[in-house]
């Protein structure tokens, strides 16, 4: 197949390979036309050790190049950026094909997942052309074909098999699942909780604080998770228990690294410069509040990251906040 693939950075460059690999022609494009012209004349990513791109992958800085006669598009680019992203694809695409959404976020003010994003620009008819995969998979660790589990989902059945043969590789597994905002919402929220952990292994708080920070996390998520129409038993899966874990334990992990960096002392935009990429959590956070607060749902360390990392409240008194509430029975 050819495949339109939009956003060049290590995830999207790890994916790409794998495509590549698997038969397919790749054409990435990216908004960073210089990373793009780099990519091209060197066949390899600065933040991707080891092995050059394969060349069945070529890198072009026209959007409309990339999509043109592309009959499947992946994405790779931001929460943040995918809105506008997509309205850019149905200008330069009349006739629409499969989008596969493999970026994780939440839209900040409409708390949108990143599907229904993709129903309101490409329109509820369309519903069946949208698909996403998602789960955990450090684009390193994808990149030197090391194994990983993951999960694809879809609007529709039929799309979510492509999407799984797509994909598919001896050393890339992948599972169905139909719950599409589920999968979504878990890679989304992850990422707040992993800040979190970086945060509490910056202080040296401890395996013991970091367990109870991602038991009780997910234990956040399966609450918010309702608010969107997910299963919670989604969360249990790869793309929530498995995507946390990997994302809180990891130093490949840039939400917990800048984690770290706040606790540190750095500021939200000097620990966003130095990590050097995208850091969805800080974005997410932002979503992840307000929809607590709208429906009324209780996030105490989803809300004591927004403080920390939006209102200036200082790590250790954010701790002292989360450890002096008041205890309730476990619920799960």
């Amino acid at each position: 197949m050819r495949i339109g693939y939009l956003g060049a950075g290590t995830w999207g460059c790890a994916l790409a390979q794998l495509l590549a690999q698997n038969g397919h022609e790749v054409v990435v494009w990216d908004y960073n036309s210089e990373l793009i012209h780099l990519l091209r004349t060197t066949k390899r990513h600065p933040k991707l050790k080891g092995k050059a791109l394969s060349d069945n992958i070529s890198f072009v800085d026209s959007m409309e190049e990339a999509i043109a006669d592309a009959e499947i598009i992946v994405e790779s680019v931001t929460a943040g950026g995918i809105r506008s992203v997509l309205n850019q694809v149905t200008h330069f695409r009349k006739q629409l094909c499969p989008l596969v959404i493999t970026s994780k976020g939440i839209e900040q003010k409409t708390g949108l997942l990143l599907p229904e994003i993709a129903l309101e620009v490409f329109g509820f008819e369309n519903r069946s052309l949208i698909g996403c995969m998602s789960g955990p998979s450090l684009a390193d660790e994808v990149f030197q074909e090391l194994p990983s589990s993951v999960v694809c989902s879809s609007y529709d059945s039929l799309l979510m098999h492509e999407v799984q043969k797509l994909f598919c590789a001896p050393h890339f597994r992948i599972y169905p699942n139909s719950d599409i905002h589920g999968i979504c919402f878990g890679g989304a929220m992850k990422n707040i909780i992993a800040i979190a952990c970086g945060i509490s292994d910056a202080l040296r708080f401890g395996d013991n604080a970091k367990a109870a920070l991602m038991t009780r996390g997910l234990h956040e998520i399966r609450k918010l998770s309702v608010a969107k129409n997910c299963r919670p038993e989604t969360l249990n899966g790869l793309s929530g228990l498995g995507d946390l874990f990997v994302t809180c334990s990891s130093q490949l992990s840039r939400n917990n690294r800048f984690g770290q960096l706040i606790a540190q002392g750095y500021s939200l935009v000097d620990a966003k410069e130095k990590i050097g990429m995208v850091v969805e959590g800080a974005y997410t956070v932002v979503s992840a509040y307000e929809l607590g607060k709208e429906h009324e749902i209780p996030l105490p360390i989803t809300n004591a990251t927004y403080s920390m990392l939006y209102e200036g409240m200082a790590p250790k008194e954010a701790v002292k906040s989360l450890l002096q509430r008041a205890i309730k029975e476990e619920h799960l």
